[in-house]
């Protein structure tokens, strides 16, 4: 089995290998390295990108022609078959990739598969991973991914091959370094992994770079483990699939609460006290029967006054008032007291970490949950590499601008006879 023994650093000297190793790996990490990633028909053999209809907006698109004046109206592209033998392979590009905003499962099978494209379809390319985040571009810190880097990383959870970051790049001063940095590299291309945000930060810098005539093209690959970058331009966004998938098991809070007391109290008789419990954005949003109390909160406090007496709990439903009294009151009071403009309790205001602690130390008194980092689903695994080999497809051929999206996603022959449309990411502006 193949690992990483070492890697180039920015001044050329060789450092030791990033910290996950295969060789180390569980049997469920190991059976998931090589696991299959097969490729769209399209994708497999020799393609063309045909323009397609031009770029449009849901918001004002005056407005948004001002902003991306170098870049609105562009067409999109489609890749489709030519049914000819393949060329020759074409010359080398110098590329980046920089993941950006929260993590979501698949986002190191869509390096994997820009690597392979670079790999398989060009000569000589080198393909730069920046580190941090958007920082690592406008500090101009990355590292050079090679076959044993990125071979522990395929197909497996996290974003720590080369870590991710939520800044952006807005300011003037900021723009600047990023152009230092691309000029530096000599880069023909690169691809921004994340978000709504991400997606719109990239096409700025996109605008940027054509303004200044320089070679520097940006593609965007969308991801958000909420699907909310849903559109018909985007059918899905990488790593809902297996958050959905691993807030299956329908648990309760109280499941969720005495799994992770189980875990410490087992841990502590075999001498381990310590250890980390990965805690997933927006945790108890997933977990059905608090939604259900939300929802009731909701509906009684649009009426009701919360009244000291504690009348207005009689109208929770049975289930919902256990499930109240078993929050801290801290959560209670936050429940109650933290409402939005429309009335809605903030969920993503509640400290899921702080709610957690506050009730297994009630329980350990008495006597890993996981979705961002999860090892992608089948679907996620398959549908980044081919997400990650079409951006390569885009900047080999000049585009930017653009985002790499797939169509047909949900037809029974996804994966065998379908075509892939890429549309421009200022339309998530």
């Amino acid at each position: 089995m193949a690992t990483a023994n070492a890697v180039l650093a920015n001044d050329g000297a060789k450092r030791p290998a990033p910290p996950r190793l295969a060789s180390v790996y569980s049997e469920v990490q190991t059976s998931r390295l090589n696991h299959p990633l097969p490729l769209p028909s399209v994708l497999k053999g020799p393609f063309k990108l045909v323009d397609g209809p031009p770029s449009s907006a849901a918001g004002n698109p005056d407005e948004i022609a001002k902003l991306f004046p170098n870049l609105f109206g562009q067409p999109s592209a489609n890749l489709v078959p030519t049914g000819s033998d393949p060329s020759d392979l074409t010359g080398g590009l110098r590329v980046g990739v920089v993941l950006s905003g929260g993590q979501a499962p698949g986002g190191h099978n869509v390096i994997s598969g820009i690597f392979d494209y670079l790999q398989e379809r060009t000569n000589g390319s080198i393909l730069y991973g920046f580190k941090g985040g958007p920082a690592g571009i406008m500090k101009c810190k990355y590292v050079e991914l090679t076959p044993d880097f990125i071979y522990p990383y395929r197909n497996q959870g996290g974003f720590d091959m080369i870590c991710s970051g939520r800044d952006k790049i807005e300011t003037p001063e900021q723009f600047k370094q990023a152009e230092e940095t691309a000029m530096k590299l000599d880069l023909d291309g690169l691809v921004v992994i994340g978000g709504d945000d991400s997606n719109t930060n990239a096409c700025l810098l996109a605008e940027y770079f054509r303004q200044k005539n320089m070679k520097t093209r940006v593609i965007g690959c969308p991801k958000t483990i909420d699907g909310d970058l849903k559109c018909k331009e985007v059918p899905a966004s990488f790593g809902f699939d297996t958050a959905c998938k691993v807030a299956a098991k329908k648990q309760t809070l109280k499941n969720v609460t005495d799994y992770i007391t189980d875990v410490i109290c087992k841990r502590a008789e075999l001498g381990y006290n310590y250890g980390v419990v990965l805690i997933p954005e927006g945790l108890i949003d997933f977990i059905p029967e608090v939604q259900q109390l939300i929802a009731e909160l909701n509906e009684i406090l649009a009426h009701d006054v919360v009244d000291e007496d504690g009348l207005w709990k009689k109208k929770l439903q049975h289930q919902s008032q256990l499930l109240f009294e078993f929050l801290p009151q801290a959560i209670k009071e936050q429940l109650l007291l933290e409402r939005d403009p429309h009335g809605n309790v903030q969920v993503s205001k509640i400290e899921t970490e702080k709610m957690l602690i506050s009730m297994v130390e009630t329980e350990l008194e008495k006597r890993k949950y996981e979705g961002r980092c999860g090892l992608p689903t089948n679907f996620d695994a398959t549908y980044c590499y081919a997400l990650g080999y079409a951006a390569g497809a885009l900047l080999c051929s000049g585009k930017t601008g653009l985002i790499s999206s797939v169509t047909f996603i949900t037809s029974p022959f996804y994966f065998k006879e379908f075509f892939f449309s890429y549309n421009s990411s200022i339309m998530k502006c």
